[in-house]
């Protein structure tokens, strides 16, 4: 789950000063947490919050961006989701942005099984991008997580992902040069994927997904919570990203690990079954 956090925060230098090559320092005095990494923990914090069977997710999601959005209000949301933190009456705003993907991994990590996974990343999305193409991006960054941490190959991911939500036709290679940035689902989470997929290690993959340009702490956002379930993460590179975080969003990240440790028996069998 940190994962998200690692990308954002490796990636938040390089967002409007694009970076289209593997050869960089990974964190420097310049990095930050910005909106992929509060909405992350926000998320995290609403199933810490929430009934056991997730009947009020939708409700402590909507409480629990809004306050940790407020909290941190100077961390570049896009404009209609800060409008949203804001309003009097909340309600979802029919977005396809990639804002859906990068905050939802936790979804994975409470699940116990893929149906549940998509249901609670449905459940903590549609409360802001309900429309058919923010969800499809959420669920499938969740299901690839998912999928990742039930010990699947990653040749197997791919295929499941190719089938069921984006096809994977192209390499990071063929697009780079033309790539740009984009703030929908459909041109950010297949790119996002792509860059995992054509990883050899996490911190590959984080590098991999800031050599495509764009919006790059989102994608490295979206990419970091995948390879994050599939590699792990360096100690190093934990202990750094860290640092960046205050006292307030470490304890949520670290009540959240100790409540919803990585997948259960019955996940992991389920999941390796498709």
């Amino acid at each position: 789950m940190i994962g998200a956090i690692v990308g954002d925060i490796v990636g938040s230098r390089f967002e409007w000063n694009n970076h289209k090559t593997k050869d960089f320092a990974l964190f420097t005095d310049e990095c930050r947490f910005t909106d992929d990494s509060v909405m992350t923990l926000a998320i995290c914090n609403a199933f810490l919050q929430c009934k056991t069977d997730f009947s009020d997710l939708s409700l402590k999601t909507t409480l629990s961006m809004r306050k940790l959005g407020r909290v941190y209000p100077d961390c570049d949301y896009g404009g209609r989701f800060n409008m949203w933190l804001h309003l009097g009456k909340p309600e979802p705003y029919n977005s396809y942005g990639n804002g859906a993907a990068m905050r939802v991994s936790a979804c994975a990590y409470v699940a116990c099984s893929l149906d549940e996974a998509k249901k609670l990343s449905e459940t903590v999305t549609a409360v802001t991008h309900n429309h058919p193409e923010g969800l499809k991006g959420a669920e499938a960054t969740t299901v690839a997580i998912s999928l990742a941490l039930a010990g699947n190959s990653k040749k197997h991911i791919k295929k499941h992902i190719s089938d069921k939500y984006y096809p994977i036709d192209f390499t990071l290679d063929s697009i780079r040069d033309g790539y740009k940035f984009y703030e929908s689902c459909q041109y950010t989470v297949p790119q996002a994927l792509a860059a995992f997929f054509e990883s050899v290690s996490f911190e590959d993959a984080i590098r991999n997904a800031i050599s495509l340009g764009g919006d790059s702490d989102t994608i490295a956002a979206i990419t970091g919570s995948i390879a994050e379930a599939f590699y792990g993460i360096p100690d190093d590179i934990r202990k750094r990203a860290l640092s960046f975080l205050d006292e307030h969003l470490l304890g949520i990240l670290n009540d959240f690990e100790e409540k919803y440790p990585p997948s259960s028996r019955l996940f992991r069998r389920q999941c390796r079954e498709l």
